[in-house]
């Protein structure tokens, strides 16, 4: 792969590699919280209660200028 480089320069804002280990964690947590309630007591849950992205560890994504940063296109 000596010639692999990102075709849009788009990087993520953070010092994690993912957010894998954050959302796999949140869904659980949802699951769960599921699973333990009453739903024709009281009702499904909001889509939002769980999985707060400000919390997770990367903070969205940011563009990028590949001129100026080269090693950054490089996958």
């Amino acid at each position: 792969m000596s010639r692999s480089y990102r075709k849009t320069p788009i990087c993520g804002m953070t010092t994690a590699a993912s957010d894998k280990v954050f959302k796999k964690a949140e869904h659980k947590r949802a699951k769960r919280a599921v699973n333990a309630g009453d739903l024709s007591r009281d009702g499904p849950l909001a889509g939002r209660s769980f999985g707060n992205p400000w919390g997770a560890p990367k903070d969205g994504k940011q563009w990028i200028d590949p001129v100026r940063f080269p090693e950054i296109m490089r996958k």
